[in-house]
């Protein structure tokens, strides 16, 4: 209902009603959502799982081969260590590690999320269904630029929670000493 009133649009009922904007939030919600949670490393969407399954291992380029978990949609670091080669294929991370646990991105239900969060899911709903339900490319731009500055918002309050992570010298930062 926020995305649709954003676009001047009447709120629906249910995502059941039998109006053109009832199925389109219906057909772009999750995929608005998912976006907007891959799009950076929200606070209230990170989570840390414990090991993970290990499956079939690759064919070639990594040792090992462990299945995500259902709610994954970006992986973000094997034990909080940047510098551990992995790669996301297919639903499959892939690794040297013979066992990981990871942080990372997780679906999550709007009544988990922070607002401001939730305010850039909307704009980037609005966006999304702005032309199909107004005909209107003006509409859609603006709403797109209503979701930039919505989303840079979210990021920029998200990005002050917590403590800052710490650079650390390593070989090359310290010949140049």
């Amino acid at each position: 209902n926020n995305a649709l009133m954003m676009l001047g649009n009447n709120a629906i009922t249910a995502l059941t009603d039998d109006t053109k904007a009832a199925k389109l939030c219906t057909q772009f919600y999750q995929q608005a959502l998912n976006s907007v949670l891959r799009a950076y490393t929200w606070n209230c969407a990170t989570v840390r799982s414990a090991a993970l399954t290990a499956t079939t291992a690759p064919t070639f380029g990594f040792s090992y081969a462990f299945t995500l978990p259902a709610d994954c949609l970006r992986v973000l670091t094997i034990e909080d260590d940047a510098t551990i080669p992995f790669k996301v294929e297919s639903g499959v991370l892939l690794t040297d590690e013979s066992t990981v646990m990871i942080s990372y991105i997780q679906r999550i239900a709007p009544t988990s999320a922070d607002g401001l969060l939730l305010e850039a899911v909307s704009a980037r709903l609005a966006a999304t269904i702005a032309f199909p339900l107004t005909n209107s490319t003006s509409a859609a731009e603006a709403m797109w630029k209503l979701y930039e500055k919505k989303l840079d918002e979210a990021q920029s309050v998200d990005a002050f929670e917590g403590t800052a992570p710490q650079m650390t010298n390593d070989d090359w930062i310290n010949s140049r000493s």
